[in-house]
């Protein structure tokens, strides 16, 4: 893999209901050749730190943020049949 620059990198904050944010770095990546553009896609988001995040704003790369608007987990009780 060649090293990444601002055009294929990116990072994201993904934003919650309550307050919680995550961050995320993603890289483009291909499952042929770079010359085939169809085979291009983002890797799958792999956790960073605030810190980093934040860094790489100030550095100029490209910054997404994302609201997650997921209602909160559904509790089910498990009962036991006496």
């Amino acid at each position: 893999m060649g090293v990444h620059t601002k055009q294929t990198v990116k990072y994201r904050c993904e934003r919650y209901p309550s307050g919680n944010k995550y961050y995320y770095k993603q890289e483009i990546i291909t499952h042929d050749t770079w010359e085939n553009i169809e085979s291009l896609q983002w890797s799958t988001p792999r956790p960073i730190t605030r810190k980093t995040f934040l860094a790489k704003k100030q550095q100029g790369y490209k910054i997404e943020y994302v609201d997650i608007q997921k209602p909160p987990a559904e509790l089910i009780p498990f009962t036991r049949d006496e």
